[in-house]
């Protein structure tokens, strides 16, 4: 980038007598370039010819102050490559990176170790409360990151960071818990039917209680009466039955539910 405002700073210097002295300018720089292609060729006697990038960068400044038309005869090397070398040293202004840095910076090392003296002394917050704690303080980081400093430190999630992690809770759990959705499938004639799919979390096998076109809040609740029959005195061992926030399903459908799991 220096080489590139130096570059532009000559050109302009250069560019100042061929404005007041248009001709005169033009023989000095014909004469410069005469000059250092000279002294290239002093500097090389015995071996071939090579253009270091100080050569690159006078050539390419005095081009400015030489008619276009006579470059071929006055430069050593062809327009092209004269034009190549100022693309070059003008796309150097541009070019930041020397500069970039790749991805988010680094989380400065006392605000970790702020962030897990907090998570130590309070074992009941999480990574959003210390995170409002760090803003208090004047630290704005994002909870992202403090979720991650805590990760990486080996720190559950409170308020059960000396209990058991959530895939071993799931997997004591599994046994109690039952998942309803819906699925659909469209047939040959394109009429789109839908099923209701119970899923039991333990043995992963899943149940289709019925399957219709027109899928109500009075047919949902019925599934859930068709399961219940269908498992029979198993429903002893469900407690809780996980589903989303469909409208088919209704008040009467988790009242049937909390019977079948005996929530």
């Amino acid at each position: 980038m220096i080489m590139s405002l130096l570059y532009k700073v000559t050109r302009k210097l250069l560019s100042v007598p061929a404005v007041l002295l248009r001709s005169e300018a033009a023989k000095d720089a014909e004469l410069l370039v005469l000059r250092h292609e000279n002294a290239v060729l002093r500097r090389q006697l015995t071996g071939p010819v090579r253009y270091e990038p100080a050569d690159r960068f006078w050539f390419a400044a005095l081009s400015g102050a030489v008619d276009r038309c006579r470059w071929p005869e006055i430069f050593p090397v062809t327009p092209g490559t004269l034009l190549a070398w100022h693309r070059r040293l003008v796309a150097g202004k541009w070019d930041y990176s020397a500069r970039r840095r790749i991805g988010r910076p680094p989380t400065r090392a006392a605000v970790k170790s702020l962030v897990l003296r907090l998570a130590r002394e309070n074992p009941r917050w999480g990574h959003r409360r210390i995170q409002g704690e760090l803003a208090r303080l004047g630290h704005h980081v994002a909870c992202s990151t403090v979720w991650r400093i805590l990760h990486d430190a080996g720190i559950d999630p409170p308020p059960r960071r000396t209990g058991p992690t959530w895939r071993q809770f799931l997997t004591a759990q599994a046994q109690g818990i039952i998942a309803a959705d819906f699925l659909h499938l469209d047939t040959v004639l394109g009429t789109r039917l839908y099923a209701m799919a119970f899923l039991e979390h333990d043995t992963r096998r899943l149940r289709i209680t019925g399957v219709t076109a027109h899928p109500t809040q009075a047919w949902t609740t019925q599934q859930a009466r068709n399961l219940t029959a269908d498992l029979g005195h198993r429903t002893e061992s469900l407690h809780s039955l996980s589903r989303d926030r469909d409208g088919k399903y209704s008040q009467t459908f988790d009242t049937v539910s909390r019977a079948t799991t005996c929530a």
